[in-house]
């Protein structure tokens, strides 16, 4: 008898629908958090809100304000751009025409700037060309989708070879941007480390008449790579590796 009945109580509380005792107090957690937070749901709503923004503003998108009109004419002064923080954080590297948010701190100032990679790790980037081209790599750039009117894709001549793991970086209004060109004589020539790199700007989004994408350019994609570096070991050499003459 005794049996029967133990049987049948432990049915009742098995039966779909009905939540048993743990499930109840796991439901109910929520509710206590709420009736111990001053102002409750609401309070706790808003509070969970904040700590998803934080993570999504600490490690996915990161809005930023821009100061200043280097990045004319695509980017205007006060505008905001989503910048993707996860770009980069899985074994992609920054691309040339990519427009990249990054800490300047130690190259260019103690604060975030957002420039164009017009150089990766291993090109050769000269300016000018004698049709007073930008060339990478021995391959004249066309630069006027992007270019601020009446600019010249540079004042100052220069020749550079961009280090392993570092970029070259231009702000498309070449007469009012600090950038590269700015630190050549400067510790590490004005190329900034992949890693100082915050995340790429992808997206427009205030004000909202001048909401759009933000795309790599097309007359980057016909450049060509970089050339081996002939000091390299093992590079255009068949001695072993660490052997001089």
């Amino acid at each position: 008898m005794d049996t029967e009945a133990q049987s049948t109580q432990r049915d009742r509380s098995s039966r779909p629908g009905i939540p048993g005792p743990e499930e109840r107090s796991r439901f109910a957690l929520p509710g206590r958090i709420a009736d111990r937070v001053p102002g409750g749901r609401i309070t706790l709503g808003v509070l969970v809100c904040l700590v998803f923004l934080l993570l999504l503003n600490t490690f996915v998108v990161q809005p930023f304000q821009i100061p200043s009109g280097s990045m004319e004419r695509g980017l205007r002064i006060g505008d905001r751009v989503l910048v993707n923080k996860l770009a980069y954080r899985f074994g992609a590297r920054p691309r040339r025409g990519d427009v990249v948010v990054f800490d300047g701190t130690g190259y260019f100032g103690d604060a975030d700037y957002i420039k164009r990679v017009v150089g990766v790790g291993g090109d050769h980037v000269v300016c000018c060309d004698r049709q007073g081209r930008l060339e990478v790599n021995g391959r004249a750039v066309d630069e006027t989708a992007f270019l601020y009117p009446g600019d010249r894709p540079s004042a100052v001549p220069f020749d550079v070879l961009v280090p392993p793991g570092r970029l070259f970086l231009l702000g498309d209004h070449r007469a009012r941007s600090s950038d590269s060109r700015d630190h050549l004589g400067s510790p590490g020539g004005g190329m900034v480390p992949v890693d100082a790199v915050i995340g790429r700007a992808d997206w427009i989004a205030w004000p909202y008449p001048h909401w759009a994408g933000i795309r790599r350019p097309a007359a980057y994609a016909r450049v060509p790579a970089a050339a081996p570096d002939p000091a390299a070991p093992g590079k255009n050499d068949s001695r072993p590796e660490g052997v001089h003459g």
